[in-house]
């Protein structure tokens, strides 16, 4: 793998709602080292080129999911892929899809939280505290771990083509935080998730396209954690315990 500098075209989606103009493509040339991150690329192009580039970011490290865009037209997180990992001297920088667009690679990230909130996303347990923490075997905790992984960085369900068409799909990502607690033996509040998610904008919007499983930056099995509430709703148990006294009705 060479370790020389690469010169880069950077084009970037650009949109500024003041201005009413439609969004538009703008090329940039800069360098970067074949360790450089595209983030890396995109705050040298803010800093030395255009100071009016909007894009979020955090700590920069794949942890907090802010920087999540559509690169060379796939979702990924800018911190996460390197330089010399890309195929063309052209990066393609664009807004993730399907949230309203504030300006250049920005968007409002409102409706996405507002359907994570929707299936409550916290651990429900009325019954009396135990005198030591709520325990748990290892392979309870197992059950579930694939969905606690999620840093709600939207890059599920902004890749999801039903997500697209529909904004009131509830979308990948919601249903994930919904099946880490649906799964956690702690848990009281399995019914009424998945009543919120028996709908149609719920579970069974889902087409299986499998896109969100391919853009999860945590590797998560997506597509396979919707399905497993699917089965759930189905069947009305969650481990062989009756959640739901019919899941269809």
């Amino acid at each position: 793998m060479s370790t020389e500098s690469r010169t880069l075209t950077v084009k970037i989606k650009r949109y500024n709602p003041e201005t009413g103009v439609e969004p538009a493509w703008e090329e940039f040339q800069t360098s970067a080292d074949p360790m450089d991150r595209v983030l890396d690329v995109l705050q040298k192009v803010k800093w030395d080129q255009d100071e009016t580039i909007g894009f979020r970011r955090s700590c920069a490290h794949g942890v907090c999911g802010s920087d999540a865009l559509r690169i060379n037209g796939v979702n990924g997180l800018a911190c996460r892929i390197l330089v010399k990992n890309l195929k063309s001297d052209v990066i393609t920088l664009e807004p993730i899809l399907g949230l309203p667009v504030i300006k250049d690679l920005i968007v409002d990230m409102k409706p996405f939280f507002d359907h994570y909130k929707s299936v409550m996303p916290f651990l429900i347990n009325d019954d009396p505290p135990p005198t030591t923490e709520r325990l748990q075997s290892p392979t309870e905790r197992a059950r579930f771990d694939e969905s606690t992984k999620c840093i709600l960085c939207a890059c599920c369900t902004t890749a999801c083509p039903p997500f697209w068409g529909d904004q009131k799909y509830v979308g990948p990502a919601a249903i994930v935080n919904a099946h880490r607690f649906i799964f956690d033996s702690r848990d009281r509040g399995a019914a009424q998730r998945l009543d919120i998610l028996n709908d149609a904008e719920g579970v069974w919007r889902c087409r299986t396209v499998f896109n969100c499983t391919s853009a999860c930056p945590r590797d998560i099995q997506v597509t396979q954690t919707i399905q497993e509430v699917k089965r759930t709703l189905l069947t009305g148990e969650v481990d062989n315990e009756v959640v739901v006294a019919s899941a269809m009705e």
